[in-house]
């Protein structure tokens, strides 16, 4: 794993995403790092369904899941592990480690983003 510093952790909304522009030649191109109850996850910011910023939507519960609604069509993708909670979205977005040290938010964005989240807050 290769964590990298992506933003202060003042940086997200207690409740909210960041949207974050990685340099080219990774897995992907810009994160949305999401802060939600205490905990914080990372996950492409681009909606499965629609090819639209992921962070321009709400951070919500749905269905018990923490999840990232997608503005354009309500899909609503799970923080944990990127699968979609409601149609029409039916592919899951990738998802990334997260590891907050201090006031530093660091992402492992070179995993290929199938792994599962697990935020190390």
């Amino acid at each position: 794993m290769a964590f990298e510093r992506v933003c202060a952790l003042s940086d997200i909304k207690e409740t909210g995403a960041l949207r974050v522009e990685l340099a080219a030649g990774g897995h992907v191109d810009a994160l949305a790092v999401v802060r939600y109850e205490g905990a914080v996850y990372a996950l492409e910011d681009r909606c499965s369904h629609a090819d639209v910023p992921l962070t321009d939507g709400d951070v919500e519960t749905f269905d018990g899941a923490p999840t990232i609604e997608c503005f354009l069509h309500g899909s609503c993708f799970d923080l944990r592990t990127g699968e979609p909670t409601n149609l029409p979205a039916t592919e899951p977005v990738p998802v990334y480690p997260v590891r907050v040290e201090g006031e530093d938010v660091y992402v492992d964005t070179e995993t290929d983003g199938t792994l599962p989240a697990a935020a190390a807050n």
